[in-house]
């Protein structure tokens, strides 16, 4: 619990805090983001001289959202705050702590959403083929073969940087070609790997995993660092840094650019959405659906240019 938590608030946080860890299973991320926000909402109403949750009122609570937006909190950040804040007045009410989830009429803030930046399916080729080959005969350094089989299983998978970097060796079933994942919240999912990945992990852990184990314990972490430790956030974006260098490509690339485009490429193919939602790990299809705009761009851009009606008398 967070040590500047007003004294009046602070049983009711600690209860929020514990219905949510245990009941909830949510990740530590957003356990932290909830009670970060409904700590800053406790010091606002304190400010106000508001004892407790439920001697809030509908007008302290959009004040505090007019403290927010004079602080210059973008959109999407008051929208996680209001979403961690109804969470706390549910659970408040559901428990007998307050008598009316006073959120009910705060407005959601307006989030402005942006389009995921993907790379075209050339282009990701050309960045997974700058990594681990065979150049004039120079055979690839353990190091390249390790980052040859995180690019390619990133991009099989559509997994988040947090999922790729805790794959045990004990999850990856090759006979079949499945990879079992553990993602937000706990949840667990299968996604089929396809032989390329498979070659290319095959490949790492037969020629060079060995070769990363120090005397630490490696707890059947499957991406060794040079340490022989689970690799870094850091590291994997330095890996695909360097891989965009190789390749020439000019596009910002960084790790969720490889989910983005996992996606987007599936869809492109005719994937169905529900799949592709699975597979992703996405608890809400709305959250999957940004990636059919990106396609529906792409259709536009081909009607645009090849539909009869769409092309001038004098083309």
């Amino acid at each position: 619990m967070h040590s500047n938590v007003p004294k009046g608030f602070a049983a009711d946080l600690s209860a929020f805090k514990d219905y949510i860890s245990l009941e909830r299973g949510l990740s530590t991320t957003t356990l932290d983001a909830y009670l970060h926000d409904t700590t800053r909402l406790a010091e606002h109403l304190d400010s106000c001289n508001i004892d407790k949750f439920s001697d809030a009122n509908r007008h302290h609570l959009s004040g505090f959202f007019v403290v927010l937006s004079n602080l210059g909190i973008a959109p999407v950040s008051r929208a996680r705050y209001l979403s961690s804040i109804r969470h706390l007045y549910r659970f408040l009410v559901s428990a007998g702590r307050a008598t009316a989830d006073v959120t009910e009429t705060i407005q959601v803030p307006a989030k402005t959403r942006h389009l995921p930046s993907t790379l075209s399916v050339a282009e990701m080729v050309r960045l997974l083929q700058s990594v681990g080959e065979t150049i004039a005969g120079v055979p690839p350094t353990k190091y390249e073969l390790r980052d040859r089989a995180l690019l390619e299983l990133m991009y099989a998978c559509g997994l988040r940087v947090s999922e790729v970097t805790a794959i045990r060796q004990r999850q990856v079933l090759f006979d079949m070609e499945l990879i079992r994942v553990i993602g937000k919240g706990s949840k667990e999912r299968m996604i089929p790997i396809g032989m390329t990945a498979i070659t290319w992990i095959k490949k790492y852990m037969n020629e060079a995993r060995a070769q990363l184990i120090t005397q630490k314990p490696t707890d059947d972490v499957l991406l060794l660092s040079k340490r022989g430790t689970m690799l870094s956030r850091m590291s994997v974006w330095n890996i695909i840094q360097q891989a965009a260098g190789k390749a020439g490509i000019q596009t910002h690339v960084h790790p969720h650019l490889f989910r983005h485009s996992f996606a987007t490429h599936l869809l492109e193919g005719g994937a169905d959405l529900r799949a592709v939602q699975e597979m992703l790990g996405h608890a809400d299809i709305g959250t999957t659906q940004i990636y059919t705009h990106v396609d529906r761009e792409y259709i536009r851009e081909v009607h645009t240019l090849f539909h009869p009606r769409n092309k001038s008398e004098h083309d």
